[in-house]
């Protein structure tokens, strides 16, 4: 090998402390020793006669030498990644592997899933059910679908659609003569029901939220139901066990087939989103822009808003 070309095989654990921010993090993702991290940096740097990194107690920051090799080193492999993962696909049949969280697959992903097989027959959607982060550079899976406010760092990202939360349930409920269900203050006389996974940081979704916004008395949300799933909460409301404050993304198929209503005018914006995810470079892979561009009509099928929150594609 030229001396010029030594130590490529650096490259990659550079550019994996770097996206990771500490020298342990890269090791665990790279499924390797903090030690070994640390001397295939060392080289690489005794190698290129400067220091990459500034190390601290407890951090590291990069160097002038650094910041300067990071984004040709990072856009260099991603190319590499991408050529590699081309070429290696040019005979096979097309497989997705997609990672999604229990409650986005059961309520809007597998009853619409038979409409992408119909659609690309040729491309096969394996779809892995876990609220777990995965590793896209692994290649464990393809791509995730991911809950979230976006802008996550070395991936590439894409809106699918955002979130609001609103009063539904099930028809029988509202239409009952003895508990009338068309104001808000007739809330009093229903049992509400609570999704715990629809919180988010820094602030919860709930119906305290909901009818302080809607002139309601938010002491009502202290009864109810709690459910720590999203899914089984809107099964509840099916059931007519009362009225959930319920995610109108996860609730579109039920409310479009007249399981669900919504009795009372007024929604709870959402700053978090969905957003399909791939490691860097992937998005441009034409099975999984076919996927991505058959969520985004889906997304619009269900008439769900798109544009809800800020596009962070490439980030």
């Amino acid at each position: 090998m030229p001396h010029r070309l030594a130590h490529l095989s650096a490259l990659p654990v550079f550019v994996a402390v770097v996206r990771h921010g500490s020298f342990r993090e890269a090791a665990a993702a790279l499924d390797l020793t903090p030690s070994a991290v640390s001397h295939q940096i060392r080289g690489f740097e005794h190698h290129l006669g400067v220091r990459l990194f500034e190390r601290h107690a407890r951090s590291i920051s990069l160097t002038e030498a650094g910041t300067r090799l990071f984004p040709r080193v990072e856009r260099a492999l991603d190319e590499i990644g991408g050529a590699v993962m081309e070429v290696r696909s040019l005979d096979r049949p097309a497989v997705i592997r997609l990672s999604c969280g229990p409650a986005i697959a059961a309520k809007w992903l597998a009853p619409r899933a038979y409409r992408f097989r119909e659609k690309f027959p040729s491309i096969t959607l394996d779809i892995s059910i876990s609220n777990s982060l995965v590793d896209l550079d692994r290649g464990d899976m393809d791509v995730a679908i991911r809950h979230g406010r976006g802008g996550y760092q070395g991936v590439d990202t894409m809106l699918l659609f955002g979130e609001a939360y609103a009063p539904i349930c099930a028809p029988t409920l509202s239409t009952a003569e003895e508990r009338p269900l068309r104001a808000t203050t007739d809330l009093a006389a229903h049992r509400l029901l609570h999704d715990d996974a629809a919180a988010y940081p820094g602030k919860t979704a709930g119906w305290a939220e909901w009818l302080e916004a809607h002139g309601g008395d938010p002491a009502l949300a202290r009864g109810g139901q709690h459910f720590s799933q999203t899914d089984h909460a809107i099964q509840a409301a099916i059931d007519g066990a009362g009225v959930l404050l319920g995610r109108l993304s996860l609730a579109a198929g039920d409310l479009e087939a007249g399981r669900l209503v919504q009795p009372l005018d007024g929604v709870l914006p959402s700053p978090f989103a969905y957003w399909l995810v791939t490691a860097a470079g992937r998005l441009c892979e034409n099975p999984i822009r076919a996927l991505a561009s058959w969520l985004r009509e889906e997304a619009a099928r269900s008439r769900l808003p798109i544009s809800s929150a800020p596009d962070s594609a490439g980030s």
